[in-house]
């Protein structure tokens, strides 16, 4: 994937947990938009542009559907006290 080269300047942390939330909101006439919720702050994840979808965009969602399920396995292992097992995730 193309879009990131360098490091990140600043980092903002954002704490999962009670009222945390996240939906996908398909749109027939423009390309979808993932919306992340917790608490006051609302982050929108987008593409490149409102009206088509590149191929960037393809490798950033499937990329950001990646690194998700790997996160949600890390999150179950840990909660079920498996550290290096195969948690539910794996089941």
């Amino acid at each position: 994937m193309g879009r990131r080269k360098a490091r990140p300047v600043s980092t903002i942390a954002l704490k999962a947990g009670q009222g945390a939330d996240v939906r996908n909101h398909p749109y027939p006439q423009r390309s979808p938009v993932l919306g992340l919720v917790f608490g006051g702050t609302q982050v929108l994840v987008t593409t490149s542009a409102n009206d088509h979808v590149t191929l960037d965009d393809v490798e950033f969602a499937r990329s950001l559907a990646r690194e998700a399920a790997m996160f949600a396995g890390a999150v179950e292992r840990m909660f079920h006290g498996l550290p290096n097992g195969p948690g539910v995730a794996g089941r």
